[in-house]
């Protein structure tokens, strides 16, 4: 079996991206099973040198990264290159020494489906290249599913927003029948939670993997993410006309707290007179809370 690992990175992530890469070269798998590393730099720079087996370059767009079409064509280009297994991890993430085996296991057993491992936010200072360090800080997210090392849980149906793009993996013929990503969504959020509904509606099974760990490194963010005020707004908007409902509520009750934002009837519209420079910005550790805050 081949295994493709797709990530997406630019320029502020690259020393995550690079541990990502020592780490899931430390973890190929010892069955003999080939694993490729695809990195699709999103950035509006070249891209540098990078430990990986292949590296393409896919700019922004008008409003921003282009996240949902940088994973489309990852995936494409893993198909390409003949992949059996596509394992999708955010720049931001570390696999586990198990990942690749957990998710090369579930998907034999669950083929037709998404396959999402749990993923554990780490305190500043942790070795990620340390499996013991790694082990000991394990702490799963609280509000996903995490089953026994080993096993899976097909989700309900209302597991489904729960669906998180940082760790996640499909066998190559799901992968061609869901369509991939809306790639009309540019910059922050949205396109996940999007991809998430539309798997429910076609009925294709999401399937949480126990054991299949990935490790989100610190780095520093905002909360809430003012510096992705419009991203969220402009996406959410598009959710929305698709779905019904907007999604990373969290997030869009936090500015309407900080008066960026109000409801009216089933929207959230901008306040003109308040823009995000105009408020106290603070920048906290990051959260485990993901676009769907």
């Amino acid at each position: 079996m081949k295994t493709s690992v797709v990530t997406l990175c630019s320029r502020p992530r690259l020393g995550h991206l690079e541990r990502q890469l020592e780490a899931v070269g430390a973890s190929r798998s010892t069955s003999g099973d080939v694993v490729e590393r695809l990195v699709v730099w999103i950035g509006d720079d070249a891209p540098p040198i990078l430990d990986a087996e292949l590296t393409v370059h896919l700019p922004p767009g008008p409003d921003g990264l282009r996240l949902a079409a940088g994973r489309n064509l990852g995936a494409a280009l893993a198909v390409e290159r003949g992949a059996d297994l596509i394992v999708f991890l955010d720049a931001d993430c570390v696999p586990g020494p198990a990942l690749l085996d957990r998710y090369r296991e579930a998907s034999a057993r669950h083929p037709g489906a998404i396959l999402c491992g749990p993923v554990t936010y780490l305190q500043p200072g942790v070795d990620v290249t340390d499996h013991h360090t790694l082990a000991a800080a394990t702490i799963p997210h609280a509000a996903r599913p995490n089953p026994e090392d080993g096993a899976e849980r097909v989700a309900s149906e209302d597991e489904y927003p729960l669906f998180w793009s940082l760790s996640f993996a499909t066998t190559r013929s799901t992968w061609s029948r869901t369509g991939g990503f809306d790639e009309g969504y540019e910059g922050y959020g949205g396109e996940d939670t999007d991809f998430a509904f539309a798997l429910s509606a076609a009925g294709t099974p999401l399937v949480w993997v126990g054991g299949a760990h990935a490790y989100h490194q610190h780095h520093e963010t905002q909360r809430p993410p003012w510096q992705h005020f419009d991203d969220i707004l402009r996406n959410g908007a598009r959710f929305a006309d698709r779905w019904g409902t907007w999604p990373m509520t969290g997030w869009l009750e936090a500015f309407a707290q900080a008066g960026a934002v109000r409801r009216v009837g089933d929207d959230w519209v901008r306040v003109q007179s308040t823009t995000p420079s105009r408020l106290s910005i603070a920048t906290t550790s990051v959260v485990a809370t993901g676009s769907g805050a």
